[in-house]
């Protein structure tokens, strides 16, 4: 792995830390041989043209995807969630629905140019 995206995980906050090494666990699960490395000041994670990224935030951690249409399944099934135009925003208090989760990641990696 990258060391700047080692550091990164490590100065997480306590409060945010579980969310994000909980992704990350999730996008390695996925594509172990996935490229690991920093774009854009936060962990991303590439297979062939596909990415997403993974980012705290304030008071929520982000998976970012390259599309909304990522996201339509996850929306659909958990409309509580707080969603961007291409991203999920987990507060503390969300859990991480893990299948969903690994849905988004395989689609953005696997279909990269949908918009």
């Amino acid at each position: 792995m990258h060391r700047d995206v080692q550091k990164y995980l490590d100065a997480v906050p306590e409060a945010r830390r579980q969310h994000v090494s909980s992704l990350h666990a999730l996008i390695l699960e996925c594509y172990p041989d996935c490229v690991v490395d920093m774009r854009y000041k936060m962990p991303t994670y590439s297979h062939a043209e596909g990415w997403v990224a993974v980012a705290n935030q304030k008071r929520y951690v982000s998976l970012y995807t390259c599309s909304a249409a990522h996201l339509k399944g996850f929306k659909n099934e958990h409309p509580t969630y707080t969603t961007g135009q291409g991203c999920i925003n987990f507060r503390q208090s969300d859990a991480i629905p893990a299948a969903d989760v690994k849905a988004v990641i395989r689609h953005a990696m696997t279909h990269p140019k949908d918009a």
